[in-house]
């Protein structure tokens, strides 16, 4: 029999707390079917798309679909605001926009998201991912965010 999960707020504050970022991520299935986890590394919160065969939309080159891309752009981004500010419940996408800049390779890819702007109800977040190069950006986002209904 398995351990029932906790309530998505109480494992927030419990993540928030302990800084152990998997347990967050492993009670998604969607990230862990993505292969996206949260990462600290060098004192610096970033998320990881761990590469998968099922991540690829061309084959010929090959390349990561749009769509994985765009996962992780998002997925970046409400893990910041979940985990950087003391919204109780998964921030909803009001609006993004991503831009592909490059072919994103089979291998890990990674995001850094950054609250640009945060009301009381919204907040504004871009997003930039990154492979071998974090220079040289292969997607980056922009989105806006509902914290709370009114």
């Amino acid at each position: 029999m398995s351990t029932p999960t906790p309530p998505l707020a109480d494992l927030v504050r419990t993540v928030r707390q302990s800084r152990e970022y998997h347990r967050l991520t492993d009670a998604i299935p969607y990230t862990r079917f993505m292969g996206i986890g949260v990462e600290n590394l060098a004192g610096e919160m970033l998320c990881r798309m761990r590469y998968a065969p099922h991540l690829i939309g061309n084959s010929l080159l090959p390349a990561l679909h749009g769509g994985a891309l765009g996962a992780l752009l998002e997925s970046s981004a409400i893990f910041e605001l979940l985990l950087q500010t003391d919204t109780g419940r998964v921030p909803k996408v009001i609006s993004s926009t991503v831009d592909f800049l490059r072919s994103g390779k089979a291998q890990d890819t990674f995001a850094r998201a950054f609250i640009t702007r945060q009301g009381r109800r919204v907040a504004n977040v871009r997003v930039e991912a990154w492979q071998d190069d974090r220079t040289r950006p292969i997607a980056s986002s922009h989105a806006l965010f509902l914290l709370s209904e009114p």
